[in-house]
């Protein structure tokens, strides 16, 4: 199998996607977080396990030199989801993987958590234009654990749920009984259960391998309230940029990152701040889940 794994610790890993690096900062902010996310990672106990494909590689772990060169290069990784594997690895390109590639690596390495910032969704209007992300289509066939601060806040999050729900994904809130919005911590959405200790959600995993359930597990954590941004001005300043999107004719791949920079410029920058706050916060819980996890087996 063409996947090298680099993993020189014996501590629990936790797996990390490369888009999120690539293009979520530029350079040399993007290489700063991810030196802070190894420094959580380390604190807790764990490791960490950056999937990215690298000279027709599916690379699972990174050493410095390879880390850091991801992060300059930056926006010129393409993006990878998990269709897109074959094609990049024989054209040899430098690829970010989004969530549900790394999902997919990690579990063909045996990593049981992943951290990440938000996963993608059914977008808004995707009961016409069927836009619905790959990462719930993984989520419901691979067994991986993804904490993550819920979805992304441009998204239909009731008809996400709705699709997570009929695709049999365990959705856990994680200290919260409502489904968080990446930077607005609550929403209308009830959750059909909530942990407040991540032992109980390793013994959840556990649970999981033993019955041979096949479907990943989405653990929602909200953003700490000191960097949340209101409900009210997140709606505000969406419509606004769904409006831009609309005039610009901006459709498929390119929606995400488009209304993402909006929001950073309409914002004035709190979205970029919160974004890394919140990925922080997730990447210590998923070490956490991943520590006492370890211990089960």
């Amino acid at each position: 199998m063409n996947i090298k794994i680099h993993l020189p610790t014996s501590l629990p890993p936790v797996a990390l996607e490369s888009t999120l690096l690539c293009h979520g900062l530029p350079w040399p902010a993007n290489y700063e977080l991810a030196l802070e996310i190894n420094a959580v990672l380390a604190e807790e106990g764990a490791a960490p396990a950056v999937v990215a494909l690298i000279d027709g590689q599916v690379r699972v772990g990174l050493d410095t030199r390879e880390l850091e060169t991801l992060c300059r290069e930056g926006s010129k990784a393409v993006k990878v989801a998990t269709r897109d594997i074959p094609y990049a690895l024989a054209t040899r390109q430098l690829g970010a993987t989004t969530v549900s590639a790394t999902m997919w690596a990690a579990a063909k390495t045996g990593i049981r958590l992943f951290a990440t910032g938000g996963i993608g969704g059914v977008h808004r209007d995707g009961e016409n234009s069927l836009d619905i992300s790959a990462d719930l289509v993984e989520l419901s066939r691979t067994p991986v654990a993804v904490v993550s601060a819920g979805a992304k806040s441009i998204l239909d999050l009731g008809r996400t749920l709705e699709y997570l729900e009929t695709m049999g994904v365990p959705v856990v809130g994680y200290g919260t009984n409502t489904f968080p919005a990446f930077y607005v911590p609550h929403t209308p959405y009830d959750l059909p259960c909530r942990v407040d200790h991540p032992e109980m959600i390793a013994g959840m995993l556990y649970e999981q391998d033993q019955l041979g359930l096949s479907s990943g597990m989405l653990i929602a954590n909200p953003i700490p309230a000191s960097h949340a941004i209101s409900a009210v001005s997140m709606e505000t300043w969406i419509e606004e940029a769904l409006a831009a999107a609309a005039t610009e004719h901006i459709t498929g791949k390119a929606v995400t990152p488009f209304l993402l920079a909006y929001l950073h410029r309409i914002s004035k920058g709190k979205t970029v701040e919160a974004n890394k706050v919140l990925v922080l916060h997730n990447v210590r819980l998923a070490a956490q889940i991943a520590k006492h996890y370890a211990t089960l087996h």
